[in-house]
C-alpha cells in the first residue's frame, strides 16, 4: 500500500494551497491512503508568491516542481523522472510566478540522473541537467540536520485542493515540522524515517503540498538569513488532511550523494 505521490509522486502545486484551505473537507484520520505515486499535485492553503520572491523555483513540463541546485542543474524528485540517462524531453520554466508570462525562461533538459537504488520507497531525489545555464539565484541544500526543525516554506504550481487542477500562478505556504514519531503514527511502515522528513498542520490540516508540487523544495532560513533546502516534496495521504502530514525527502541525508552526482553530470 502506497499513499499518493505529489508530483510524479506529489507533483501538485501550491496554488492548491489557498483553495484547499477553503474547500478541502476534513477526512477522517482512519481513511485509507490513496494509491500512488502520481505526478501533479499543488500547494493547498497557500497564498500567491511575489515575482522574484523565490527565484530558484522551477516548473518542469512533466507536471512537477524543482529548484535550481546549480544554474544548469535542477533538483527534483526521483518519482518525477523515468530513470537515468540522456533526456531532451523535459522543459524547465523559471524566472516567473506566472507560467504564461512572456518573461518566462524556458530551457530543455539534456540528461537526467535518478537517485541510484530508487525503487519507490525513500531515496526520492533526482537531478536534471539543462542545455544551458539559467542566470538566477540557486538554492543551497542542507548538509546536516540542524535546520530540520521549526517552520518551513513550500511553494509550487500544484493543485490548490485534493484532486484539483494545477495552477498558473506560484503559491506559497508555511508548514511546521512534524516529528518522526508523529509521522510514523500516521503512515506506519510506509515511512522511511532515516530518509524522509514530515511537515504539516497535524491536528487541523488545511495546508499542504498537493498534486503537481512533487519535486519542489521545502526550505527555511539558515542562521545567516539565507534560504536553505531541507526537503523535496515527495508523497502523502491525500492533500492537507488532518493527521496526515506531507512527507518530504530529507535532503541532508543525501547531500553528499547529490553533490557527487551533480559534479558528474
Amino acid at each position: 500500500m502506497k499513499t499518493k505521490l505529489r508530483g510524479a509522486k506529489r507533483a501538485a502545486t501550491l496554488g492548491a494551497i489557498a483553495l484547499a484551505a477553503l474547500s478541502l473537507q476534513p477526512v477522517a484520520a482512519a481513511a485509507a491512503p490513496d494509491p500512488g505515486p502520481q505526478p501533479g499535485e499543488r500547494v493547498v492553503g497557500g497564498t500567491p508568491a511575489k515575482q522574484g520572491e523565490f527565484p530558484f523555483m522551477v516548473r518542469l513540463s512533466m507536471g512537477c516542481g524543482g529548484s535550481l541546485y546549480a544554474k544548469d542543474i535542477v533538483l527534483t524528485a526521483a518519482h518525477c523522472v523515468d530513470g537515468s540517462g540522456n533526456n531532451t524531453s523535459i522543459t524547465a520554466t523559471a524566472g516567473v510566478v506566472d507560467l504564461r508570462s512572456s518573461s518566462a525562461i524556458k530551457v530543455k533538459s539534456t540528461k537526467v540522473l535518478q537517485a541510484p537504488g530508487y525503487n519507490g520507497k525513500g531515496k526520492d531525489w533526482a537531478l536534471i541537467k539543462l542545455a544551458k545555464p539559467i542566470d538566477l539565484p540557486t538554492l543551497k541544500i542542507a548538509k546536516d540536520t540542524r535546520y530540520n526543525n521549526g517552520d518551513f516554506t513550500v511553494a509550487g504550481w500544484g493543485a490548490a485542493r485534493e484532486g484539483g487542477a494545477q495552477q498558473r500562478y506560484l503559491l506559497k505556504a508555511t508548514v511546521p515540522f512534524v516529528s518522526d514519531a508523529q509521522c510514523k503514527a500516521a503512515y506506519g511502515n510506509e515511512l522511511t524515517p532515516a530518509e524522509e522528513i514530515c511537515a504539516g498542520r497535524l491536528a487541523e490540516g488545511g495546508v499542504d503540498t498537493c498534486q503537481g508540487d512533487s519535486g519542489g523544495p521545502m526550505f527555511r532560513k539558515d542562521d545567516a538569513g539565507a534560504y536553505i533546502q531541507v526537503g523535496i516534496v515527495s508523497w502523502g495521504n491525500g492533500c492537507a488532511r488532518p493527521q496526515f502530514p506531507g512527507v518530504y525527502t530529507e535532503v541532508s541525508t543525501f547531500a553528499a550523494d547529490i553533490e557527487k552526482a551533480a559534479a558528474g553530470l
